[in-house]
């Protein structure tokens, strides 16, 4: 069976070649010279027997007599050239006398490559028409190339896009997940806080006079109760900010430059649009979490005092941009592959077709320019 497939396989593989002639003597005579290079050979001895074979197969060449009754060589292969699959299939006239100029115009024109005069020299014949096995194999080959390569691209290009699918599903379950966090850390943490501190409160309007060091003790348990509180709304900001989900990014991205001027000193002056800026929540969640990161290497890297950011929209597209005043990113810094916190950025926007742009000038600062589109076009 396997041999079977094997031979199929070679079979299919090898150049057709039609041999067209109303002497069935020359047929075989072209059959015999020529099945030694292996071709796969069809016999047709007339002109609509190879019209009717032009409609079954493909062929490498094509070799035909020009003298055959009813359909001649010469319109023979002008039909054959009208097929779209034959338009460019060489195609050699056989003649037994010398042609004249007009006829060898004619079968130029029918779609000749060759004229080959009858008798045929059989070192002549094989030479040309091996000529031609080597060129069709070598297309063939080449369309294979060309055909496993757009396969190959069109198999890349679906894992691209399921990893961007995947990414989109991580992030948005990662977004979830936070949210979930950030809320349980809020109600039960700040429920039982604030518990505890109505209990203390409780205990301590029960404290006299001679009881100094217990209400000592008790002020200081307030302050810590107080300062943990604090920490937990930190934290659960950190993880899911309420301000992106209750009021909206430009909301959000006011309280987060607030937020990094009141811990690094570094001023940031923020603009924003006039008018609302409606986006759905994964959006609204990888602007504002770029805008974050953006913040963070500008704290860490830039040696910035000044940071400006402008939000606006753009023909249905969301820009944000931010620029510093610092020493500037490095090209080497911006190409390469460690870079992880802008690669995520660069993610993040490519999840929903958007971009990011950064660009670093010595001594002059760093800017960053994100376009987000509102809707998938």
């Amino acid at each position: 069976m396997a041999l079977r497939e094997h031979e199929h396989k070679t079979a299919a593989s090898r150049a057709n070649i039609l041999l067209v002639d109303d002497d069935a003597r020359n047929l075989m005579a072209l059959r015999e010279l020529l099945q030694g290079l292996g071709p796969n050979l069809v016999l047709a001895n007339s002109g609509e027997e190879a019209l009717r074979c032009a409609l079954r197969d493909d062929f490498a060449l094509i070799l035909m007599d020009v003298r055959m009754p009813v359909l001649d060589g010469i319109e023979t292969a002008r039909l054959i050239r009208e097929g779209p699959r034959f338009c460019r299939t060489p195609i050699i006239f056989l003649t037994g006398v010398e042609a004249d100029p007009q006829s060898i115009f004619r079968g130029y024109e029918a779609g000749a490559v060759d004229y080959i005069v009858k008798p045929l020299i059989p070192e002549v014949l094989i030479s040309k028409v091996s000529a031609f096995i080597e060129l069709h194999e070598k297309r063939m080959a080449l369309t294979r190339e060309i055909t496993e390569r757009k396969l190959a691209e069109e198999q890349l290009r679906k894992s691209e896009e399921n990893l961007r699918l995947l990414a989109i599903h991580l992030q948005s379950v990662r977004e979830e997940e936070r949210t979930r966090i950030a809320r349980e850390i809020h109600d039960e943490l700040g429920q039982a806080l604030t518990g505890i501190k109505m209990d203390l409160t409780w205990l301590a309007s029960r404290l006299d006079e001679s009881q100094k060091p217990l209400a000592m003790k008790a002020e200081s348990m307030f302050q810590l109760i107080d300062d943990t509180v604090h920490a937990v709304r930190r934290i659960a900001a950190g993880l899911r900010p309420g301000v992106l989900d209750d009021v909206g990014l430009p909301a959000a991205i006011e309280w987060q430059a607030r937020d990094f001027r009141m811990r690094t000193g570094i001023r940031c002056h923020v603009a924003l649009p006039s008018s609302g800026v409606e986006l759905d929540q994964d959006r609204s969640t990888a602007a504002f979490r770029i805008f974050q990161e953006l913040l963070t290497n500008v704290a860490r890297h830039a040696g910035a005092t000044r940071v400006d950011v402008q939000v606006r929209l753009e023909a249905d597209t969301l820009m944000l941009d931010v620029q510093d005043n610092g020493k500037g990113i490095a090209s080497a810094t911006l190409d390469s592959p460690k870079s992880l916190g802008l690669l995520g950025m660069h993610e993040r926007a490519q999840m929903f077709g958007g971009k990011i742009e950064i660009m670093g000038h010595q001594g002059k600062g760093t800017r960053a320019k994100v376009s987000i589109p509102l809707q998938v076009h």
